[in-house]
């Protein structure tokens, strides 16, 4: 039985583009910035936690802000770690929940943030969060046949997974190529909310798909020019 972990009042956060860490998730990370060879050094010998933060690109131009996060980020847990003979090192975090960073406490040598875990409620009662599973993968499936970029091992891993929000989040994390929109899922924290926003999202991807075969026709990937 896995033990439980104790999460801290605050934490490590590296701050990444185009990337948001959802609970169960598994973020491959490679570690060469002096700064977060010394985060990872240290959250080795400690409880092995830091906190992964989207780059907001809204704030990112402005003057005053060095690597502004988006809030609400995912704390994970180093799971695997692989140092290499040049210093570097390759690792494995997973997600274990959604924190707010609160407040930034340093910035030397790496940033560190005050952070409050957010939980979440379901929204709904347990079927009707069944039966958002059931039509999400519904979807998926159908994304896919579409020529979505969605493999058929995703979707036999996706359906392998039960608990409905464990469900979304993997299939949010795996699949949502939109990274604004991938953030909002993450900030959700209303579960049957966060089921109709991703599935509101996809059925608008699906109705691209559709609507670009129509126009192409009977014509071939390398003929659409002519159409």
């Amino acid at each position: 039985m896995t033990e439980p972990i104790d999460l801290p009042a605050d934490a490590p956060v590296m701050t990444l583009p185009n990337t948001a860490l959802f609970p169960q998730a598994l973020l491959p990370l490679y570690i060469f910035e002096p700064r977060y060879r010394q985060m990872l050094a240290e959250a080795l010998e400690g409880n092995r936690l830091f906190a992964v933060a989207g780059l907001d690109p809204d704030r990112a131009e402005e003057p005053d802000q060095i690597e502004p996060p988006f809030p609400v980020a995912g704390l994970g847990i180093i799971r695997a770690c692989h140092e290499n003979a040049d210093g570097t090192s390759n690792l494995v975090l997973q997600g274990i929940a959604r924190v707010r960073c609160r407040k930034i406490l340093s910035e030397d040598p790496y940033r560190r943030c005050a952070i409050d875990v957010l939980p979440t409620a379901p929204g709904a009662i347990a079927a009707e969060l069944r039966r958002q599973r059931l039509a999400l993968l519904h979807q998926l499936t159908e994304w896919r046949e579409l020529g979505g970029p969605v493999s058929a091992d995703a979707i036999r891993f996706l359906r392998s997974l039960r608990e409905p929000e464990t469900f979304l989040d993997m299939a949010a994390f795996t699949l949502c190529q939109d990274t604004q929109e991938k953030q909002r899922l993450l900030e959700e924290l209303d579960t049957a909310e966060r089921f109709a926003r991703f599935l509101r999202h996809l059925r608008s991807e699906s109705s691209q798909l559709r609507l670009a075969r129509q126009l192409q026709g009977k014509l071939r990937d390398d003929d659409i020019a002519k159409n």
